[in-house]
C-alpha cells in the first residue's frame, strides 16, 4: 500500500557519500549554501579525514551553513547503518540520498585481477546497496524522498581504453538506479541520474586511480600501446572546453534537489566534453519507457522517464 504523501518544501536533510572531496565535497557545500542540512559522508573521520571534517566545520562556521562530516564508511554496512541512524536521530528525518561514493582504475583489464574488479564493484556498485537498505526504509515511511546517483558519462558515451573496470562498475550502477526508479515511484520516491563528463581536474579520480596489481601483465602492453596510455589524458584534457569546472556538477545537484517532487528530471547530464552519452541515454530511455507501455507497467515510470 503506497503511503499517504505530503511532499515537504523548502530545506531538506540530505546525505551524501564519498564526500571527503570532489564531486561529493563541492555538492556538500553547495547544497548547505542552499539551505540544506547536509551530512558529507566519508570514512576515517578520526584520522586521515579528521582535517577534511575540520574544513567543513570551519566552512559551516564562517559561511552560516549547516553541513558537517560524518563517518560513512560505504564498504561497511554496520557503518552506514550507524550513520543513517545518527542523522535520522538528529534530524528526525531523512529527505534525500546523493549517491556519490565510487573509485576508478587505470591500466590494462588483463593485469587487473579479479579480486580488484570485486572491489571496484563493491566500492562503486555494492556501496549503493547498502546505504539503499539502511536509507529507504526511512524514505518509504515518509511517503517521499529522493536518490540522486552521480554516474558517468561513461556507461553510454565514447569511452577510451584502460579504465574497462571502472566504466563497468558504473555501468552497474546505472543499471541499478534505473530499476530502483520503477521499484520506488510507487512510494513517492523520485530518482535522478546526474551524468558528469571525464572532467581533468577538481576530482581525485585519475590521481588516486587504482592500478593492476598484476605488474607483469601491465608491462606487457606498453611496447604495443605506451604511447597510446600516455598520450590518452592529455587527449582528454585538450578536448576539455576552457572555463569548465566540476563546480558545475555539484551545481546541477543542487538543482535538482531544489525542484519539486516529481518535476525532477530522470536522467541529467553535465558533459563538456560532449562524448555522446547523452545522445545514447535519450534512446536508451526512450526505448525502457516504451517497453514499460508495451508490458503495461507505464505507471512505474517516473514522471520524465524518457525526456
Amino acid at each position: 500500500m503506497t503511503p499517504a504523501t505530503t511532499h515537504r518544501t523548502g530545506p531538506k536533510v540530505i546525505v551524501v557519500t564519498g564526500a571527503s572531496s570532489g564531486i561529493g565535497n563541492l555538492a556538500a557545500r553547495f547544497l548547505a549554501g542552499a539551505g540544506h542540512t547536509v551530512y558529507a559522508g566519508m570514512r576515517a573521520t578520526a584520522d586521515r579525514n579528521a582535517p577534511r571534517v575540520a574544513e567543513l566545520a570551519a566552512y559551516a562556521e564562517a559561511e552560516g551553513v549547516d553541513v558537517r562530516g560524518i563517518e560513512m564508511d560505504v564498504q561497511d554496512q554496520a557503518s552506514v547503518d550507524a550513520a543513517i541512524e545518527q542523522v535520522t536521530a538528529e534530524q528526525g528525518r531523512l529527505d534525500v540520498v546523493v549517491h556519490n561514493a565510487g573509485h576508478m582504475a587505470l591500466g590494462p583489464t588483463e593485469a587487473f585481477t579479479p579480486e580488484q574488479l570485486a572491489a571496484l564493484y563493491d566500492a562503486n556498485v555494492l556501496s549503493t546497496q547498502r546505504v539503499n537498505r539502511a536509507a529507504l526504509p526511512h524514505l518509504r515511511r515518509q511517503g517521499e524522498g529522493l536518490l540522486v546517483w552521480v554516474g558517468s558519462s561513461s556507461t553510454r558515451g565514447g569511452h577510451p581504453p584502460f579504465l574497462a573496470p571502472y566504466f563497468a562498475a558504473k555501468a552497474g550502477m546505472d543499471a541499478l538506479a534505473e530499476s530502483y526508479a520503477a521499484e520506488l515511484v510507487r512510494f513517492g520516491i523520485d530518482t535522478v541520474i546526474v551524468v558528469p563528463g571525464a572532467y581533468p581536474s577538481g576530482t581525485n579520480h585519475f590521481a588516486h586511480a587504482a592500478r593492476p596489481a598484476d605488474t607483469v601483465r601491465d608491462t606487457a602492453y606498453d611496447e604495443a600501446y605506451g604511447a597510446v596510455r600516455d598520450s590518452m589524458a592529455q587527449a582528454l584534457t585538450d578536448l576539455f572546453p576552457a572555463g569548465r569546472t566540476v563546480d558545475e556538477v555539484a551545481d546541477e545537484i543542487v538543482r535538482v534537489v531544489g525542484l519539486p517532487q516529481g518535476e525532477r528530471p530522470f536522467r541529467t547530464h553535465i558533459d563538456p566534453s560532449r562524448d555522446g552519452s547523452e545522445v545514447v541515454s535519450a534512446v536508451s530511455d526512450r526505448i525502457r519507457a516504451e517497453f514499460y507501455h508495451r508490458i503495461g507497467i507505464q505507471e512505474l515510470l517516473p514522471e520524465h522517464a524518457s525526456l
